[in-house]
Parts: structure tokens; sequence; C-alpha cells
């Protein structure tokens, strides 16, 4: 229901621009630079789709695989010491535990197919356990906002979007999204257990929590003091190679637990092969809303605005350019996919803008759709403190992301 006001709100206010430069400035060739914008972005939309199809096989066929050899459950075990600790309310071995476990194992690993069923698997075994029906009990909203986070290993959509439109190294952003995604999540965890009174200095969460900040933390250090003619070199070679090793993990995996990883393989890229056709006339009807409000001269408005208003303290505005992405991200991630491909188009998928709506993109989550999706699955009316924590999740997310472009890309 949100995208259908988003969508109309951009065609709509693209309109009413276009009205007051044709009548007010006398610029009526508008019109038909909006129409021609259009019709532009409709068939890039399409053209986008369709090159998905190779990428999105060859990824979802991988994932399979991962999935069927038993990463995500290896995931699922080794995350499950810290589940206990901030989920309290849970009892030990309860199903709720499993399915919530496995939900964020398959966000990890980008499984979205898998990910939103468990998900509402585990919000329905959470509402059993809830006393008050129609409010968001604790472990339900550390679980939204866990999800809303974003927490991702493998941005695989982007990847697929970045070479689709011609990036030099599409996994160039995979590091930073690393980081950007960790902050946020360690935001959004550390937000909740205050308001919930979870204790954060237990060992199993100093151990996971801990031990994992510091790794981000020393690799953004590495990065930040090496020279910046080595910082891309190394930064795509480690990120290369961190992809390939995952794949050939994955491929291991399915050959020692004994499946047909070929065959295995083929079922996940017809998936990949059917989900690439699905989403063309959503991408078709995003780009061109978008397109529309760009070319009425509503967008370039609103970024100059912006840009104005942080250069009245100083500050460097060439992340400005990507904000719409992020700024969209909460409320719909088909609007922010839309607005992250505009972004690499306009500026250049290789440009800093370009790389910071990828950054921005795979930072978080929607956080509104998840907050619609899985408490209005289970009838909650009440979420307290849901939306402030998983909005503050984002913030620092988006903060995180800016810092970390600047410190690879610009």
């Amino acid at each position: 229901m949100l995208l259908n006001y988003i969508w109309i709100g951009l065609i709509l206010i693209g309109f009413f621009f276009a009205l007051i430069n044709a009548f007010a400035f006398g610029n009526y060739n508008i019109f038909s630079s909006m129409m021609t914008t259009a019709f532009e972005m409709a068939k890039t939309g399409f053209e986008l789709s369709l090159g998905l199809t190779g990428i999105m096989t060859l990824w979802l066929g991988l994932m399979k695989i991962a999935e069927k050899g038993g990463i995500v459950s290896l995931l699922s075990k080794a995350v499950n010491p810290l589940f206990s600790r901030l989920f309290p309310e849970v009892p030990k071995n309860h199903p709720a535990q499993g399915s919530m476990v496995m939900n964020i194992a398959a966000n990890m690993l980008g499984l979205d197919n898998a990910a939103t069923p468990l998900g509402l698997k585990a919000m329905n075994e959470l509402q059993d356990l809830n006393p008050n029906k129609e409010q968001a009990s604790n472990a339900q909203i550390m679980f939204m906002v866990l999800n809303a986070s974003g927490l991702t290993i493998i941005p695989i959509s982007i990847l697929v979007y970045r070479t689709q439109l011609g990036a030099a190294n599409p996994a160039d952003i995979f590091i930073p999204i690393l980081i950007a995604t960790f902050a946020s999540t360690l935001a959004g965890i550390i937000s909740v257990s205050i308001v919930q009174k979870i204790n954060l200095l237990h060992k199993n969460i100093l151990i996971f929590l801990g031990g994992f900040t510091l790794l981000i933390a020393l690799v953004t250090w590495y990065f930040s003091i090496i020279p910046s003619d080595q910082l891309k070199n190394i930064s795509l070679i480690v990120s290369n190679f961190i992809i390939l090793l995952l794949i050939v993990l994955f491929i291991l995996f399915g050959f020692f637990k004994k499946i047909n990883v070929y065959e295995t393989f083929i079922d996940g890229a017809k998936e990949g092969f059917q989900i690439a056709v699905k989403i063309i006339p959503y991408l078709v009807a995003i780009l061109v809303a978008i397109g529309i409000f760009r070319e009425s001269g509503a967008m370039p408005l609103l970024i100059e605005s912006i840009s104005k208003f942080f250069s009245l303290f100083g500050i460097n505005t060439d992340f400005v350019g990507a904000l719409p992405t992020a700024i969209m991200k909460p409320l719909s991630g088909s609007g922010a996919r839309g607005m992250m491909i505009d972004a690499m188009t306009t500026y250049g998928p290789d440009s800093f803008v370009g790389r910071l709506s990828c950054i921005f993109q795979g930072t978080t989550d929607t956080t509104f759709y998840i907050i619609a999706v899985y408490f209005g699955s289970i009838g909650v009316k009440r979420t307290r403190h849901a939306i402030g924590c998983a909005l503050f999740s984002d913030l620092i997310g988006i903060i995180t992301a800016i810092l970390v472009a600047y410190l690879f890309f610009h």
C-alpha cells in the first residue's frame, strides 16, 4: 500500500513541477522530454530485467546449493548462543528460536525466498508466547529490528545490478556494505537492548558482538591507513576472493553432504530465471515514475536543496546525489532499488554517487514494509518501541555508509 502512494506521488509531483516549468517559465518542451524519459526508462527497466536473467540464474543456483548443503543450518547453530541471550523470554529449544535463527541466517546469505516464510513462521510462534496478542512482545520487537537492520553477507542483487550496468568491478562495494550493514545491525541490537534492559555484557554476547565489532574495526582501520592508490586494489582483491571462496565452500559443503550439486544448482537456477522475469513490471513501473520525477525538475531541486543545507555547515556534499536511495529504503524496497539504478545510470555505476547508492541499498532493509508484513500477519496493533529502534538503526547505517564511502571511494 505504501509503495502505491509513493508511485502515485512521484508521478503527480512530477506533473505539478512540469506545469510550473511550462506555464511559469515558458518551458513547454518539458512535457515532450518527460514522455521521452518515461519511454526510455521503461525500455531500461525491461532490458535490465532481461539482462539479470543469467546472473540471477547463476547466483540463485549457488544459493540453492548453500541451502541444501547445510550452510544455513551451520550458521543457525553458530549464532544460537547469541540468540538465546537476545531473546530471554523465549524458552530454550522453543520452535520459535530455530525459526528466528534460520530466518536471520537466510537473510545473511541473501536467500529472500527462504527468509520471508521463516520470518513469518517465527512471528507466529512468538505470538504463541505473547501474553498480549495486540501488543508486540519484547522478543517480537528484537526479531523485527534484526530483520529491518538488514545484515547481509552477500548483497547478491546489488552485485547483479552493478554487473548489468557495466561496473568495472561490481564487487568493490562488498566490504563497504559489510561494514555499514553491521553498524546498522549493532545499533539496532543496542537500542532494543537498552529499552528492554538486556545485559549486553554477558559472555556469549560479548564473544559474538565484541569479536565481530573488533574484526570490522580492524578492517576499517587497516583500509584507513594504507595509501589511497593501494586501497582500491586491495579492496577489490579481498572482496572478489571472499566471494569466490564462499562459492567454493558452498559447492564443497554440497559435495560432502552427498547432494547432487549439479541438479541442485539447476533447481535454484530455474528459480532465478523465474524471479528475473517476474520483476519486469515492478522495475518498469518504478523507473518510469522516477524518470518523470527527475525530468520534471523535482529531483534536482530536492538534491540541490539538501546540498545547500549541508553546505551551510561546510560539509562536503558529494554524497547528496545518493540520498534519495537512503530516504526511500525504509519505505520501499522497490522504490529504493529504482533510485539506486537511477543514480547509477545518471552518474555512472563507478561514480561516487553510484557506489554510495549501492551501499545505501545494501545497508538496511525496508523497515515499514517489514513492520507491516510481520506484525500484520499476527494482528499486532501496538508496536511499542519497534519503529523508533528500527529507524535509529537505519540512521546509523546511513551515516556509516557515507563515512565508509568517503574512506573507500573519495
